[in-house]
């Protein structure tokens, strides 16, 4: 084959993503960190201005601002939906403040609508962090399409998977169109490149940021089974919180109501803080679980430490990281193994 790195099947793709997600377009990138890269560079966010996010998410949705001379300024979450808290956006926003770019943590949609009003009155981009969450919704409304732009992720631990990859989605077409430049080195055309003489001209900087073509066609199968997918992880969401629901010593997390959560994550809460919580996992892990900590805070990291961030900024954010735990969730995860592992978070409670 002589066109896997610019095939028909990477326009094909994001015409269905675009379509799913129910936006107008979509480009193709070959991680969310390029497509989070990308999207700060399409909407000229530069050196002063500054990018409302959280700071309990992965480390590139606040690294994204940073690679275009910008700056992150965190904002506390919320308890229901771990997602931005608007009432705390509301009090960062400054005549610096460029954009707000929430996550829609472990599947769960965040206080979107309420987010997208205070980008509106304040004349903000508002970026979704969807990484997450491609098929969650908020009533009928699928997130992904409620901000000027959207982020997805196809890296392996999403709801669907091309290997590594990533998207963003758009109703602009000014925005589409300087994301297609940007994701494939400025030049105007893809598709013909490798099969046709002519080389195609180059009309801006850009990058290598494309999909390959064989990706693109898994994304393309995958995204034909990304409901069933939701509703297999949603199944087993159900089934293990009914199964811990009598153990006082966590809190299960729980969607808000009229909200669809699909479950890219199973979050509890440990009550008694990190070290409980801490010892709870390494008990799991030597029973052969294996869980994590999704996420410790990005601004109290090595490196954001080093930019003059310090533990206290964000008290309730630090709190909730203190005592989450990631427990096992995958669509071929059995009721045996699922047994298996509450048995094993009783076992531990009641040795205490």
């Amino acid at each position: 084959r002589k066109n896997w790195a610019a095939g028909p099947e990477i326009h094909d793709f994001e015409r269905e993503l675009a379509d799913y997600v129910g936006s107008n377009y979509a480009v193709a990138f070959n991680s969310g960190t390029s497509a989070l890269f990308a999207a700060m560079i399409a909407y000229g966010l530069e050196n002063g201005d500054e990018v409302i996010v959280p700071s309990f998410t992965f480390i590139a949705t606040a690294n994204a601002p940073l690679f275009v001379g910008a700056r992150p300024v965190f904002a506390e979450i919320e308890e229901q939906s771990y997602g931005l808290d608007p009432e705390d956006v509301l009090e960062r926003i400054n005549p610096r403040t460029k954009a707000i770019m929430p996550i829609h943590y472990g599947g769960c949609p965040c206080r979107i609508k309420e987010l997208r009003e205070i980008a509106e009155d304040h004349d903000l981009i508002l970026i979704e962090d969807a990484a997450e969450a491609l098929g969650a919704r908020v009533g009928s409304k699928r997130v992904g399409s409620f901000g000027d732009s959207s982020i997805l992720s196809f890296c392996q631990n999403k709801i669907i998977t091309t290997g590594e990859g990533g998207a963003v989605v758009t109703n602009s077409k000014t925005i589409f169109e300087k994301l297609s430049l940007i994701c494939s080195q400025g030049r105007l055309e893809n598709s013909a490149y490798f099969d046709s003489t002519e080389s195609g001209d180059y009309i801006d900087l850009g990058y290598n940021f494309r999909m390959p073509s064989m990706a693109a066609a898994l994304g393309i199968s995958q995204l034909h089974k990304a409901d069933k997918i939701a509703e297999w992880r949603r199944a087993k969401a159900s089934y293990m919180r009914a199964r811990l629901s009598d153990i006082e010593e966590i809190e299960v997390f729980k969607e808000p109501e009229g909200d669809f959560h699909v479950y890219q994550m199973f979050t509890i809460r440990i009550m008694g803080g990190r070290s409980r919580r801490d010892a709870l996992m390494s008990y799991l892990m030597s029973e052969g679980i294996m869980t994590k900590v999704y996420f410790p805070p990005v601004h109290l990291t090595k490196f954001y430490k080093s930019l003059g961030f310090n533990e206290g900024d964000l008290p309730r954010t630090e709190e909730i990281s203190s005592q989450v735990l990631s427990l096992p969730i995958f669509p071929s995860l059995t009721e045996e193994r699922m047994d298996y592992i509450v048995e094993k978070i009783q076992e531990f409670f009641e040795a205490e």
